[in-house]
């Protein structure tokens, strides 16, 4: 391999500097950002072909090269370990030329546990391998919920969590409605409950033919005995099943389950297509967008689709359909298998009908559209009238609530592309400022705190207040600079106008009279009200708004229940804690009986007889 340096944006690239085997590598702009991240069998052949022969290379990769100013390297043992590190530092990092997800949420999926004697069904977005079954998943929380109360209207399954079943003293609501068999407290005979269940797990199963012929039929005995109501009941649940299922069509044979993926030119971009098959029906479908992109880049976006969008929490079938093999494959097949905790196959169609579901697929594909929000030039306008050096592809905005300076709290909210992250969402107390009521201090406290967190470092900083808590966070991030790694992001403010004198602001949301403060600047920037620009940030800034103050109204009310648990006889500050450790929440210790009680450690027989008295003559949950 020859060693001379090949040269890009001032970065001189020597194979020889890095290793020959199997890794990761991290490009990154001369700021310090990490522009792009990447895998490879080999990394010196790999960063090789970015530097040589670029004329060959898409617009997007020769654009990314321009910019190219530091390349880092991770060593791993193997290329599947070099896949998952690839994907978890896209997930982190969200790099500007990675293929990356703008929704890459988890999709709602019903659980029915086989654990306990008396199963139930519950709606998760999360697989635990806990012998749980799994069906879906439903794109539309919506109608997945719509098609969860069918099923438990007609079908009497529990509904309560494990702890409040185990502490239930009476029936519920739902027994009385006919909605519940109340096993929790009655005696229901196992088999029966498990009749219930198998009818269930048969829809969800995809074999409604099967179950909806021994509903008919065994509706048409209950009739013929002239047994009406039992007639009517299982008429209700003819009707239940019928209606879940009304609308998946039948695309395969039955039993089969799998994945089907296709790409194809889109508007002004790339589209993606992922149908869903269960049980030979097709169950629902999703879409994405990728602008800017052509066919050339489809195989990355391919390899970066099943890495980002098949995580270990998220359902994944045993085979998925491919329009064609993409580059390490074999790896791919094997990241996807560890993550699913059994084999998964990636291959192309073999049949008609799945070359048929492959066409649908890409006629859904060509048919993608991007996702953005109103005014889709928000960000272009929003970095021409803040200077920044590029659309802020990441925007984190910090606001300070306290009640008579109790409380003080600080929430961060951060949006990537538009969209909130709430995964990473975060609130931050301060006792050292309890009382002080000092924003300007907390803000400040804030932001030393945020260096210290570490990348990924946000392309805009938006701090809700006016020059002062602008001015506030500006002097505490040139502080902590050195700490921060040289890491330097654009900060603004954002302020309620006040309205007559003696008014104060206007904090209603979206109220069109906000003011933007830049470090530095007297004046605030003339944004015109209802602009673009300005939507998103008072769009980004009301969500901060909300979530801090939720987080605060949370807490307020959790020593307000604190104060009352102590207030009662035999209940300190280490019981009120192990109270809410154990059952969560003031109805489920109200419910939670004497040997519950007594699990708790320090709580003999007689001092658990007086913590249940004292518990039940509170009101209930606030």
């Amino acid at each position: 391999m020859n060693d001379q340096p090949d040269t890009a944006a001032g970065y001189s690239f020597t194979s020889a500097e890095h290793p020959r085997g199997p890794g990761v590598y991290l490009m990154k702009d001369a700021r310090g950002r990490i522009i792009y991240v990447g895998k490879a069998k080999s990394l010196a052949r790999r960063l090789a072909s970015y530097f040589r022969g670029q004329e060959r290379h898409t617009p997007k990769t020769r654009l990314m090269v321009a910019r190219i100013a530091a390349v880092e390297t991770i060593s791993t043992a193997t290329e599947k370990e070099a896949l998952l590190l690839e994907a978890s530092l896209i997930k982190k990092h969200r790099p500007r030329y990675n293929i990356v997800l703008r929704d890459d949420k988890s999709y709602v999926l019903f659980r029915l546990t086989r654990a306990e004697a008396y199963p139930r069904l519950t709606m998760t977005r999360k697989v635990v391998r806990d012998g749980s079954a799994y069906y879906g998943p439903f794109t539309s929380a919506v109608d997945a919920r719509q098609a969860w109360k069918l099923l438990h209207k007609v079908f009497p399954l529990r509904k309560c969590s494990d702890r409040a079943f185990a502490n239930r003293v009476r029936p519920c609501l739902y027994h009385h409605m006919n909605q519940c068999l109340a096993p929790c407290v009655l005696d229901v005979p196992p088999g029966e409950y498990a009749a219930v269940v198998r009818r269930v797990e048969m829809i969800l199963a995809g074999r409604a033919g099967e179950l909806l012929a021994g509903l008919r039929k065994e509706m048409l005995a209950h009739s013929a005995r002239q047994e009406y109501e039992s007639a009517a009941a299982l008429r209700d649940q003819i009707r239940a099943v019928e209606a879940t299922v009304e609308r998946q069509a039948v695309v395969l044979r039955e039993g089969v389950e799998l994945d089907a993926l296709a790409v194809a030119e889109a508007a002004d971009g790339l589209g993606l297509a992922v149908l869903f098959v269960r049980q030979g029906r097709l169950l629902d479908s999703r879409t994405f967008h990728w602008p800017g992109l052509g066919l050339d880049d489809a195989p990355e976006a391919v390899a970066g689709f099943l890495t980002q969008f098949y995580w270990a929490t998220r359902f994944i079938p045993e085979r998925i359909l491919l329009p064609w093999a993409p580059e390490g494959a074999e790896a791919l097949a094997e990241a996807l298998a560890e993550r699913r905790g059994g084999p998964v196959r990636l291959a192309a169609a073999s049949s008609g009908p799945e070359k048929q579901l492959l066409e649908i697929a890409r006629a859904n594909a060509a048919r993608a559209r991007g996702e953005t929000p109103a005014g889709e030039d928000a960000p272009a306008r929003l970095a021409r009238a803040l200077r920044l050096p590029g659309p802020p592809a990441r925007v984190e905005c910090v606001d300070v609530s306290h009640l008579g300076g109790r409380g003080m709290r600080a929430g961060l909210v951060v949006f990537e592309n538009g969209a909130p992250r709430k995964d990473e969402y975060r609130t931050y107390t301060f006792e050292e400022l309890e009382g002080s009521g000092d924003d300007y201090a907390a803000l400040a406290a804030w932001a030393g705190r945020r260096v210290q967190a570490g990348p990924p470092w946000p392309d805009l900083l938006l701090v809700d207040g006016g020059r002062g808590q602008v001015a506030a966070v500006v002097a505490a991030l040139e502080a902590a600079r050195s700490e921060a790694g040289g890491a330097v992001f654009p900060v603004a403010g954002i302020a309620k106008a006040t309205g007559a004198p003696g008014a104060g602001p206007d904090r209603r949301a979206g109220a069109l009279d906000d003011r933007i403060f830049l470090p530095g600047r007297s004046n605030p920037l003339p944004l015109r009200p209802g602009s673009p620009e300005l939507l998103l940030l008072q769009r980004v800034r009301d969500e901060a708004h909300r979530f801090v103050i939720g987080r605060q109204r949370r807490s307020r009310s959790r020593n307000l229940l604190d104060s009352e648990l102590q207030s009662l006889g035999g209940i300190g500050p280490k019981t009120a804690r192990q109270l809410w450790d154990a059952f969560g929440s003031l109805e489920a210790m109200r419910a939670a009986d004497l040997d519950a009680l007594r699990q708790i450690p320090g709580l003999g027989k007689a001092r658990a007889a007086r913590v249940l008295a004292a518990l039940r003559s509170l009101g209930g949950e606030r």
